[in-house]
């Protein structure tokens, strides 16, 4: 054995292996109680701890000895490399240490070693996606960036590395990975981790291919096809067309510009050289990237027009019809309004149907940015909140939020057939040749803004495929159902006060008041420092990594919590958890 940290360790009898993983079990296991008892005694909070255990121990890869931090060259390996034609024959666990990456296939004799090598990195994530689910294990190791980055090791190096390290790279590329998958991961819109649909992209990543030709990729873009008109369907439209984009300000932004070239066609050709000043209407809470697009686009961030809305989150039709109006006296060009199904903090659901009939009063394009309330379509029970959403031009809808897709999966849907590819066909002659020998309509790169275009929606295909309409709608169901435990329970509960009463969506809002603020009496010098409790309770809770959930403040509201269902794995058990843990965190503050 080389005493030098930059070298490997190996072992060769079985006695000295099985002493070497018992080591490493005592030692992990020992490092994580000794984490957990420091963290814990460095809060200030000394109350009963709700926490969770230590992790349980990783399984190091193939069962032997691994590099665990620095990298080996090429020089300092001990054992000399085997002659690949042996391969073959090699035991079910070769010396990953002595090969690369280009011994791998297409290398000649590499298919042994290949499928050897992709078996120890389906273990890791197996062994990931386990861990996820696990309610003793942490959402997340958190490290400061600096910490991070000395931990990872990053630097790219000039030599090939060896294969052990690669998989050693897989394997703490996911320790210091958040689990979004976990129980009590309510961070974010989209949580969770669904199996058919991880999966689906497994296969997808498999098949390498491109979404802009059927030529290339002649399944995905028929499971595209279907899959939309479905969402057309559901949506109410009886025509119409979209594709599925990087995410839901990209879906957003399509929208945008299909009305730009609806009102102003000539820009396509000419820019906006021209053109009258054109204006859009949005909601105060709306997403940022409809700003985002009217920069994009040229029309401009000082022509989005924001709309008041009322204590529920909902724009204000009033005050949505004055400023068309005012824009309309200036000399401007109203042409777009959007309105939001489940608007980002408050899940507000902005009156559809009088939405549009103020868009067909002045001739205006309509989108729905449903890129987080869209799911509800799902649910007959729910869905009466986007009634009207059949009368819109345009919808924004995310799988990968509500109804738990993986990440990405998100589709702009149009009610007009033929202006996605109006507005962004190019007619490359290299790429879509009009004479192929097929259906040449089923080419879709052409309508895009992309041109390489991943395939997002074979997982969304397998997803609904193993769980039907139905099993989405129970889905959505119970994430209101979780929604509405939570509201009771915060209603009873002492030291927590919510921001809104009756929320529409899966969106709970709240504060956790300290026992040091709640005889205090209201004014500016409590709003400040209740404004600092919210991001100390969750630093603190991604220190422990017991918990995680979002926080912000909204106009004149102070930091609250943002807590959001979307999470399949999500039980009443973890709502407790929440509350208690929150509790626990924060008492002392």
């Amino acid at each position: 054995m080389i005493s030098d940290t930059n070298l490997i360790e190996t072992v060769s009898e079985e006695a000295e292996l099985l002493q070497t993983e018992n080591n490493t079990e005592q030692r992990e296991n020992q490092d994580v109680s000794d984490n957990l008892t420091s963290t814990t005694n460095n809060r200030p909070n000394q109350g009963k701890n709700v926490g969770n255990p230590p992790a349980p121990r990783r399984r190091v890869i193939g069962d032997r000895p691994r590099l665990v931090d620095r990298t080996v060259s090429e020089g300092q390996l001990l054992v000399p490399k085997k002659n690949l034609r042996q391969q073959d024959s090699e035991e079910d666990h070769p010396d990953f240490y002595e090969f690369r990456a280009k011994d791998l296939l297409p290398c000649k004799g590499g298919a042994g070693l290949t499928t050897k090598f992709l078996k120890e990195v389906l273990e890791v994530i197996l062994e990931y996606v386990q861990g996820t689910f696990d309610r003793s294990s942490k959402i997340l190791e958190f490290h400061h960036p600096n910490e991070l980055r000395e931990r990872l090791h990053l630097e790219i190096p000039d030599k090939a590395e060896n294969l052990d390290q690669i998989l050693q790279d897989c394997q703490n590329t996911l320790k210091y990975c958040v689990h979004t998958g976990h129980p009590r991961y309510f961070n974010q819109l989209s949580t969770g981790l669904d199996v058919i649909s991880m999966a689906g992209e497994w296969l997808t990543a498999a098949a390498n291919t491109n979404m802009f030709t059927y030529e290339i990729a002649p399944v995905f873009t028929l499971m595209e096809r279907a899959i939309l008109k479905k969402m057309r369907e559901i949506i109410g439209y009886k025509d119409g067309d979209g594709i599925f984009a990087p995410g839901g300000a990209i879906s957003n932004l399509y929208a945008v510009m299909c009305a730009r070239h609806k009102y102003v066609p000539s820009c396509k050709r000419r820019g906006l050289s021209g053109a009258p000043n054109l204006v859009l209407f949005t909601s105060e809470h709306s997403h940022f990237s409809l700003r985002r697009a009217a920069a994009i686009l040229g029309i401009g961030t000082d022509n989005v027009v924001y709309i008041d809305t009322d204590k529920r989150g909902k724009m204000s039709l009033e005050d949505l019809e004055n400023k068309i109006q005012q824009a309309i006296a200036r000399g401007d060009k109203p042409f777009f309004v959007n309105a939001t199904a489940g608007t980002t903090v408050l899940g507000a659901f902005d009156p559809l149907n009088a939405v549009a009939d103020i868009c067909e009063k002045y001739d205006l394009w309509m989108h729905v940015d449903g890129a987080w309330g869209g799911g509800v379509l799902m649910s007959r029970k729910h869905r009466h909140k986007l009634d009207g959403i059949h009368r819109a031009d345009s919808v924004t809808w995310n799988p990968h939020k509500l109804m738990g897709v993986l990440l990405q999966c998100s589709a702009i849907l149009i009610k007009e057939d033929g202006i996605l590819e109006d507005c962004n066909s190019m007619r490359a002659p290299y790429l879509f040749q009009q004479d192929k020998h097929y259906d040449v309509s089923y080419d879709t790169g052409d309508k895009t803004m992309q041109c390489g275009r991943h395939v997002d929606v074979f997982k969304f295909w397998l997803m609904w495929r193993a769980k039907g309409t139905r099993g989405f709608e129970n889905h959505v169901n119970k994430l209101f159902e979780l929604a509405g435990y939570l509201l009771e329970k915060l209603k009873s509960r002492e030291g927590f006060k919510l921001v809104h009463e009756k929320p529409e969506h899966t969106n709970v809002c709240y504060w956790y008041i300290p026992p040091s603020l709640r005889a205090m009496e209201e004014g500016t010098e409590k709003q400040l420092l209740l404004h600092k409790v919210a991001p100390a309770i969750k630093a603190r809770m991604m220190a422990t990594g017991t918990l995680m959930v979002g926080y912000q403040p909204l106009g004149d509201k102070v930091n609250f919590f943002r807590m959001v269902f979307s999470n399949p794995a999500a039980t009443k058990a973890d709502v407790d958890f929440l509350l208690d843990e929150t509790e626990r965190l924060g008492r002392d503050l």
